[in-house]
């Protein structure tokens, strides 16, 4: 089927079971600790072993010695982790990543970029909002360069960052602006 064909009630099932979303800011619940916060998309699926899958999701991004740990009692990377448990616990076909690592201090962000490349290398699709350049560079297979909401490059990973001859005026001020930092 073809999304424009779908009903929003095949559009909102494709959604809750084949993608996983992880935010910015965490969207944990304070009142539920890891595990919780982990089994709660499953509450709602077909999916048995509920505990089960929530603890396994927790252990692939390190967490499985936390799983009783509240949001307050964990830092915010290891939030970040849980949330990227949240979505994984679903099995989705594709992770999208909304700058998963703005909210992080700057000595957090490792471990979430790390548990992402770890996906990366085992072949989950992610699309991923960041501006985390070196993390891009490293893991994605394609580059899509936004300007004030518009696409102004899509193109492979090593297009992007190794001709910048043939980059748009605005791509190619952007990586000389990020190769200055570097």
């Amino acid at each position: 089927t073809e999304v424009g064909n779908m009903t929003d009630q095949e559009l909102a099932l494709l959604r809750n079971r084949k993608i996983g979303f992880v935010f910015q800011s965490f969207n944990l619940l304070a009142i539920t600790n890891a595990l919780e916060n982990v089994e709660l998309p499953l509450i709602y699926s077909d999916k048995t072993n509920i505990s089960k899958l929530a603890r396994e999701a927790l252990e692939s991004v390190g967490l499985g010695d936390r799983i009783y740990h509240y949001p307050n009692e964990l830092s915010g990377g290891q939030q970040q982790r849980v949330a990227i448990a949240r979505g994984l616990c679903m099995d989705p076909i594709c992770m999208l990543f909304d700058e998963p690592t703005s909210a992080l201090d700057p000595e957090m962000v490792g471990e979430v970029l790390e548990v992402m490349t770890q996906l990366a290398k085992e072949g989950m699709t992610m699309m991923c909002v960041t501006h985390e350049m070196g993390f891009a560079r490293k893991v994605s297979s394609r580059v899509i360069f936004m300007d004030q909401g518009k696409i102004l490059e899509d193109c492979p990973t090593d297009d992007f960052f190794n001709k910048p001859e043939e980059r748009h005026e605005r791509t190619k001020h952007f990586l000389e602006k990020i190769s200055a930092v570097h």
